[in-house]
């Protein structure tokens, strides 16, 4: 009995499929402050662009990018020290294997993992995302 339902955990996360994605919404930096005492958002736009990065989801090595990304703007605002910890708090606790409201793919319904994200879906992401997350045309 042990094996079946352990074969249906396993299997379950390939066989479901993300089919709408919902509207974007950010909560800031999740369970970190958003900016110091004097300056309170001062890093505030680099977690609201991560979570839409995260919000939208795809490979491992767009989470990564993604990662990355955070670490150099929080960084170039003058907090490398800052920088180096959310990124240590992003890798372990954005795993998309996690039912969170900030994991990897967030925006699809639970579980998704690591996908690439389909033609379907990116035309979602565009219908879905606010204007400044939008690409130029």
């Amino acid at each position: 009995m042990f094996r079946i339902i352990l074969c249906l955990i396993l299997l379950l996360p390939a066989g479901a499929a993300a089919t709408e994605i919902k509207p974007f919404k950010s909560d800031g930096c999740s369970l970190f402050p958003d900016g110091t005492r004097e300056q309170n958002d001062l890093w505030l736009a680099c977690c609201m662009a991560h979570d839409h990065a995260y919000w939208k989801g795809g490979t491992y090595q767009q989470r990564l990018l993604a990662d990355k990304a955070l670490e150099a703007c929080v960084a170039k605002v003058g907090e490398p020290d800052i920088a180096r910890l959310m990124l240590a708090g992003v890798r372990v606790g954005g795993t998309p294997f996690l039912p969170t409201t900030f994991r990897w793919g967030f925006g699809w319904p639970y579980p998704r993992g690591y996908k690439a994200l389909s033609a379907d879906e990116i035309k979602q992401i565009k219908l879905f995302s606010p204007d400044e997350f939008k690409p130029l045309q």
